[in-house]
C-alpha cells in the first residue's frame, strides 16, 4: 500500500500537480519545488500571498549543495543531532522555482525522516515544497480530519497514508543560519 501511494504521488508531482500528504510534522501541501507553475497552483489552493516563505523538503543532507550556495559546516551537525524536525533557513538559494525563494534570496530546508516523504523524495530526485495544509490565516490542522474540505477538493491527489494517525504533531522548529554559522530561532 505504501509503495502504491508513493507511486501515485510521484506521478502527480512529475505532472506539475499538488499533493496533500503526511510529513514528519503536520499534514502538508506539496509540489515540485523546481516548477514555478506548480508552486503557483499550490499558493492559489492555499490562498497564500507569494511573498510568504515556503519550506522545501529533501531526503538527505548531501543534496543541500544542489540548492544552497553556502552551507556552514555547523548545518550538518544541527541536522544530524536535531531531536525533532528542524527547518534551517539558508542564504543563497539556487536551482529552485523563483516563487519558492524568499525576497532576500534565502530558502527554508528540512531534511525529512519519514516513512512516506523520504522514499518519495528519493524517487522524485528533486525537492518538494511543504506548507501546512490549511487556508492562509487559518490554524494548521493537527489531524487529517481537521483539513478544510476546500483544500481536499482543490488538490490533485490526497495521499492515503497515516490519515488515522492521532499522535500529537506540530510544525518544525525553524532556525535561520548565517553563512558564518551564527543562528537564531524563528520558531521553536
Amino acid at each position: 500500500m505504501l509503495r502504491d501511494e508513493i507511486n501515485k504521488a510521484l506521478e502527480v508531482l512529475k505532472s506539475g500537480g499538488v499533493i496533500l500528504y503526511p510529513t514528519d510534522t503536520i499534514w502538508g501541501l506539496g509540489c515540485d519545488a523546481t516548477n514555478e507553475a506548480a508552486v503557483d497552483k499550490l499558493l492559489k489552493i492555499k490562498n497564500r500571498p507569494a511573498e510568504k516563505s515556503l519550506i522545501v523538503l529533501l531526503d538527505v543532507d548531501s543534496k543541500l549543495q544542489s540548492y544552497v550556495t553556502e552551507i556552514p559546516d555547523v548545518a550538518y551537525d544541527l541536522i544530524e543531532y536535531a531531536e525533532s524536525p528542524l527547518t534551517i533557513i539558508f542564504s543563497g538559494a539556487k536551482n529552485l522555482a523563483q516563487n519558492v525563494i524568499n525576497a532576500d534570496g534565502s530558502v527554508g530546508v528540512r531534511i525529512v525522516k519519514h516513512d512516506f516523504c523520504t522514499p518519495l523524495i528519493q524517487r522524485f530526485r528533486k525537492p518538494i515544497v511543504s506548507t501546512s495544509a490549511n487556508l492562509s490565516g487559518q490554524p494548521s490542522p493537527k489531524f487529517f480530519d481537521d483539513i478544510d474540505p476546500a483544500i481536499l477538493a482543490a488538490v490533485d491527489y490526497v495521499v492515503d497514508f497515516e490519515q488515522e494517525n492521532r499522535s500529537n504533531r506540530k510544525p518544525s522548529t525553524i532556525m535561520k543560519l548565517s553563512s558564518g554559522g551564527q543562528f537564531e530561532f524563528i520558531r521553536k
